[in-house]
């Protein structure tokens, strides 16, 4: 078993700072963009600037809660994974008491933000709320957790794109779909790095739960990712701008299903692989902001 690092001198500012994971900006940026997709398709590459000041702040209080919540559920868990283990609240830098506060005060910024909204969007807020909480539970008794996150991530469409009409309508749900198999996609990919870690505390994940198949997963949820955006573009009607980022995503992707099929990858791999969706995500969203202007 690992040993746990011992308690250091940080101001606290600064550990809950790394709590809310904003020293790895990434991955506060791939739940943002989703959100932005929404916000600028619905609302044809021009939202009100208000809005989208508040769907990014709701994005990043979300995320904060999020990270939170999941190292409460995961604090004697974590010290236990090579990637986790200096986390605040895993290396016991952080108290449980602090940790409860700060993740309260991130679920009210977000409460406040969703004020804004109209009853529709606050509600869906609402929503979100507890699969938020209770992703981090679903490593413990579901089979494929990331699928209980990939919902959670389709909210922010959901969220985001009735904040600009007030409805749901079938490209909203294409969007949907392809932000969750999207995420399953990406999320796969990490998880692939705890594989070994994972396996020996009995803590489930899709890569887990694929096996040597993760890959031809990954791929497959790629491949559906290409199809829903390519059916919304259809759809809504979006102009060669967007098609561009879409066949730029794709050579992405299709690379990086190639790579994934090669054995004994180093774990850095998985990181970096995750990090590309970021650039993914933005280069779509470019094509989608240029497309429906």
């Amino acid at each position: 078993m690992l040993k746990t690092p011992e308690s250091n001198s940080e101001p606290i500012w600064l550990v809950i700072f790394r709590l809310l994971r904003w020293h790895k900006p990434e991955g506060r940026l791939i739940l943002m963009i989703p959100a932005l997709w929404a916000v600028f398709l619905a609302a044809a590459g021009k939202p009100p600037l208000p809005l989208v000041g508040v769907i990014v702040l709701g994005t990043l209080a979300t995320s904060a809660a999020g990270c939170v919540v999941n190292d409460l559920w995961d604090r004697d868990i974590d010290p236990q994974v090579q990637r986790t283990r200096d986390r605040p609240l895993a290396a016991r830098t952080l108290s449980i008491k602090v940790g409860i506060g700060v993740g309260i005060v991130a679920l009210l910024c977000a409460a406040v933000l969703a004020f804004y909204l109209n009853p529709l969007t606050f509600w869906l807020s609402a929503a979100a709320v507890p699969v938020i909480l209770l992703y981090p539970g679903a490593k413990r008794v579901f089979p494929v957790p990331q699928l209980v996150l990939s919902i959670a991530w389709g909210f922010a469409v959901l969220i985001s794109w009735s904040a600009v009409t007030q409805n749901i309508s079938q490209p909203t749900w294409l969007l949907w779909g392809a932000t969750v198999l999207w995420t399953l996609g990406f999320d796969t990919v990490y998880a692939m790095s705890d594989r070994e870690d994972d396996r020996r505390i009995g803590i489930n994940s899709s890569a887990l739960f694929f096996g040597n198949y993760a890959p031809l997963a990954i791929g497959i949820f790629f491949a559906g990712t290409i199809a829903l955006l390519a059916c919304l573009g259809i759809s809504i009607h979006l102009h060669i701008a967007f098609w561009i980022s879409l066949v730029i995503a794709t050579i992405g992707w299709v690379w990086q299903s190639l790579q994934l099929s090669k054995p004994n990858l180093p774990n850095p791999v998985y990181g970096e692989m995750f990090r590309q969706n970021v650039w993914i995500g933005f280069i779509l969203l470019a094509g989608m902001i240029a497309g429906s202007l």
